[in-house]
């Protein structure tokens, strides 16, 4: 099994990478795990309390299990991914059957930060975008797709996202094998990564 992490600053366009990836790899041969169903069961706080919680610090993340995860599809067993609500800030109770296959996808922006995550990535991907551009595109999703209101959005980007940004996501810069450079469509860094897939699944 080839597992690939993919990481990056909010809004960076991650899942327009993965998707790229995706769209010319044989199908039901790539398996995409999201940091984001990984968020800590917070069913024990109330709603104004989850609100409160700094989601973009790494503590928020339940390695743990993601770990364990991704060991279990690694020997060939399926698991349970959680599912996440980022209207309730919990997870919703419900999972996801998710199947080992040959190429496992995990992509979030504070997978780079935990080295025992690390190991486990045979490539490790970092995609660049410039933080203006992140700003634009993480309003308009957490607007449109979050029920969040603008000023939520401001107020968490500049009291969370962007410290936590510079001090936990930028420095992942150093452990990644590739950069892509996301401002535009970035073919050849695309391709790179397509051709070392393709060589495992031949």
């Amino acid at each position: 099994m080839l597992i690939i992490g993919i990481a990056g600053g909010t809004g960076c366009g991650k899942t327009t990478v993965v998707n790229q990836i995706l769209n010319e790899l044989p199908e039901g041969e790539v398996g995409i795990i999201s940091q984001d169903s990984y968020y800590m069961d917070t069913s024990h706080l109330r709603y104004d309390e989850r609100v409160k919680i700094n989601f973009d610090h790494p503590r928020s993340i339940d390695f743990e299990l993601l770990e364990k995860h991704l060991r279990e599809l690694k020997a060939g067993n399926f698991i349970d991914q959680p599912v996440y609500s980022f209207v309730k800030h919990n997870r919703t109770g419900d999972t996801i059957k998710t199947n080992p296959r040959k190429v496992m996808i995990v992509e979030g922006i504070l997978i780079l930060t935990n080295p025992e995550l690390r190991k486990m990535f045979d490539i490790k991907i970092f995609v660049h975008a410039d933080s203006d551009e992140r700003l634009i595109r993480r309003l308009k999703r957490d607007i449109t797709e979050r029920g969040r209101d603008i000023d939520e959005v401001l107020t968490r980007y500049q009291t969370t996202l962007k410290p936590m940004h510079q001090q936990f996501i930028e420095p992942m810069k150093e452990y990644a094998d590739i950069i892509i450079p996301n401002n535009k469509y970035n073919t050849v860094a695309v391709n790179i990564v397509k051709t070392i897939i393709n060589e495992k699944l031949n």
